[in-house]
């Protein structure tokens, strides 16, 4: 019943925003799966019926996305919740946490180890202890990589003076691999799968059994546009209803039906992998349908960037956080329902 009533309300709403000029809107996103709930919101129109303007702009990292908070090019930002981002906070800078864009709920891993197959079949890799003295690879220093780093070593026995660190943005990670100038990496998805694909690279490890609940993703407001109250709250209505049509497509972590491939040609299109096939056999990122964050694994981000040396300032995740407009977006669209 209530999200009958929202819908009526929503049609009445959309009717009257569409008589206004569309409030333009500058989003940041890094091209992965996990971006599926802002492809979809843009791709179906949500976007646009909030009486909103987006424009998606990629970038090679989030923690690339924080001066452009700061300076107000950006409204919006997806991606790993980076010491960047806290260290901004910590100097003054306005940007919040807003809502979930990816966790690594059990079964459904956002993040993959990978190790050159080559390394593989000569038998140099044959467990995680075989990673120290490797070179290995992630987008940025200070990311959701950085911590996921941080389990996989732990689980591994090595430490960072144990393997070589280095960082490149994604699309180039494929061709160090290729070129072997880099021994490993760890990789989201769609790369991932492109990375095996092409027989350059094998998975070792999913995020998932050594971080499970990680909040790897999250969605990100600029204090400027969180001021603009409704513009920010309809926005994250239309986002709300993008992972919702997402989750609609997922059965037994599958793409499946008319929905499925509607959802599979929107990542196509949107995503840095073309690949249809690749794409359905890939596991799919899970995105809370309330955009309900996962506190805790955000606490243990912080102190891990802390221990790293990372954090240049004293802030707390709940600085960060504001979790108002998920809340209320929630509230309006009515519970949840897999159909």
């Amino acid at each position: 019943m209530a999200r009958l009533i929202y819908a009526l309300v929503f049609a009445l709403c959309a009717a009257g925003a569409s008589a206004q000029p569309l409030i333009p809107v500058n989003v940041g996103m890094t091209g992965t799966t996990t971006d599926v709930g802002l492809y979809v919101a843009d791709k179906k129109g949500f976007f646009r019926a909030e009486g909103l303007e987006v424009k998606l702009n990629i970038f090679d990292s989030a923690a690339r996305m924080i001066t452009l908070f700061a300076s107000g090019a950006l409204d919006v930002g997806g991606g790993g919740p980076s010491a960047g981002l806290y260290n901004a906070v910590a100097r003054g800078v306005d940007i919040r946490i807003v809502a979930d864009k990816n966790q690594t709920v059990p079964g459904r891993g956002a993040q993959f180890m990978i190790v050159r197959k080559d390394l593989v079949d000569s038998g140099r890799y044959k467990t995680l202890a075989d990673l120290k003295g490797m070179k290995i690879v992630s987008p940025a220093p200070g990311g959701s990589s950085t911590t996921t780093l941080d389990k996989v070593f732990e689980k591994a026995g090595v430490t960072l003076n144990d393997v070589e660190r280095v960082f490149m943005p994604l699309p180039q990670q494929v061709a160090a691999l290729a070129n072997r100038a880099v021994d490993g990496a760890l990789m989201a998805e769609p790369i991932a799968s492109e990375v095996v694909r092409l027989g350059v690279g094998v998975r070792v490890l999913a995020d998932d059994q050594v971080y499970p609940n990680h909040q790897v993703a999250v969605l990100l407001y600029a204090g400027q546009f969180a001021k603009k109250g409704d513009a920010a709250t309809r926005f994250m209505r239309a986002y709300l209803r993008g992972v919702r049509a997402y989750a609609d497509a997922i059965v037994d972590n599958k793409f499946v039906g008319a929905r499925g491939d509607e959802i599979v040609s929107i990542i196509a299109e949107y995503s840095h992998l073309k690949n249809a096939d690749i794409i359905r056999a890939i596991t799919p990122a899970a995105l809370h349908p309330d955009g309900t964050l996962h506190m805790p694994s955000l606490r243990e981000d912080l102190e891990i960037f802390r221990k790293q040396g990372l954090i240049e300032g004293a802030v707390a995740v709940e600085q960060t956080v504001d979790a108002s407009f998920a809340e209320t977006a929630a509230r309006q669209l009515g519970t949840y329902i897999h159909p």
